[in-house]
């Protein structure tokens, strides 16, 4: 091996891995403290923020526009205006509802499209509703035309995610009109489960995504001081929150959970961090922009600042991680993945939309 072929390996060996990617990243908006973003066509798209605003931008022409809507919302702690998501001629919105005398649940509502005004009518409610202003989860995708995935975020209330008769720390699955499939788990061996719960035993999924490969639904939880995870969505399986804490401990630094690993009660992750990275959304990507990365996982953070990319070995294992970049646009709340297969990015703190493209 001559001189030059080493210096080229060792060079590699402590570039970043941003270094290595042929990118480029451009601000499209500033925005206030934006959450969701869905396209409703190749240059137009709805972004909620979290305070209340409903926004139609235009990627192109790179302007914006209020839509009104008639949500019962609060601003709570990390609660507000949370996912949004076009269906055919339907928004769906995923918020934090207010409940009276101080609470508030991880409620979903439905909506004929407009670009003018959204009248809501809400298709679930998380049940009961809590007096937390902590992790409402509140993401979701729909599979097969028919099903609506959501995330509900324990509330802050630990243990309460092992209460299957409880909504707070689980998967809800529910038809598009909010009532419920008659193959859930409660109607499959679960008697003693809510009908519209899926999956339970999660923290506070902030990410959840739809594979265009496999048709499964996956979603990122962000655990407490570690235990940060990558997982699927299973039928009537529990993740094991808080008797497993997936790594991780208490934000005071004591154990966390009764069991320090895990046990065939529980559900695997696919792939967790410790410490953790306070992981957001999540998307697989499917496009023809960065072509080569078709099947990879990309995952963003918060606190970490970053976007990742994993890959998948099999549809049960993960491959090797890699930083695409850090520290760039601020905390990643939102990715999606544009009908061109450009990638797309809302951050908080710098608040705006970002445009991220091959060079």
């Amino acid at each position: 091996m001559n001189f030059i072929k080493i210096f080229i390996i060792l060079l590699i060996s402590i570039l970043p891995a941003s270094a290595l990617e042929n990118f480029k990243i451009k601000k499209i908006l500033d925005l206030e403290n934006p959450w969701s973003l869905t396209f409703i066509s190749s240059s137009e798209a709805l972004i909620s923020e979290k305070e209340g605003k409903i926004l139609l931008i235009d990627i192109i022409k790179k302007t914006q526009k209020n839509i009104q809507h008639n949500l019962n919302f609060k601003v709570d702690g990390q609660g507000g205006l949370l996912e949004i998501l076009k269906h055919k001629d339907d928004i769906f919105i995923c918020y934090t509802e207010d409940r009276g005398s101080g609470k508030t649940s991880t409620s979903i509502a439905k909506a004929k499209f407009s670009k003018t005004n959204l009248n809501f009518k809400n298709i679930f409610q998380a049940d009961p509703p809590i007096n937390s202003g902590y992790h409402f989860g509140c993401r979701m995708v729909i599979q097969d035309n028919k099903y609506l995935y959501a995330s509900a975020g324990e509330r802050g209330g630990d243990n309460i995610a092992q209460d299957s008769k409880k909504h707070p720390g689980s998967i809800i699955r529910i038809n598009l009109d909010g009532s419920v499939p008659k193959d859930n788990p409660k109607f499959k061996g679960k008697s003693d489960w809510l009908p519209e719960i899926y999956q339970i035993g999660i923290r506070n999924p902030q990410g959840m995504t739809l594979s265009p490969f496999n048709n499964k639904v996956y979603i990122s939880n962000h655990g407490a001081r570690g235990g940060d995870f990558f997982g699927e969505v299973k039928f009537a399986k529990n993740y094991g929150w808080k008797i497993w804490c997936w790594g991780g401990t208490n934000y005071s630094m004591t154990k966390c959970g009764e069991v320090q690993k895990w046990d065939k009660r529980f559900t695997n992750p696919l792939y967790t961090w410790v410490p953790s990275i306070a992981v957001s959304a999540v998307q697989i990507y499917r496009g023809i922009e960065f072509e080569e990365w078709n099947g990879h996982i990309l995952m963003t953070s918060l606190r970490n600042q970053s976007l990742r990319k994993l890959e998948f070995v099999s549809d049960n294992k993960i491959g090797k991680e890699m930083i695409i970049f850090k520290d760039d646009i601020g905390r990643i709340r939102d990715i999606k993945i544009g009908p061109k297969g450009k990638i797309y990015l809302l951050s908080n703190g710098n608040s705006a939309l970002w445009e991220m493209s091959k060079k």
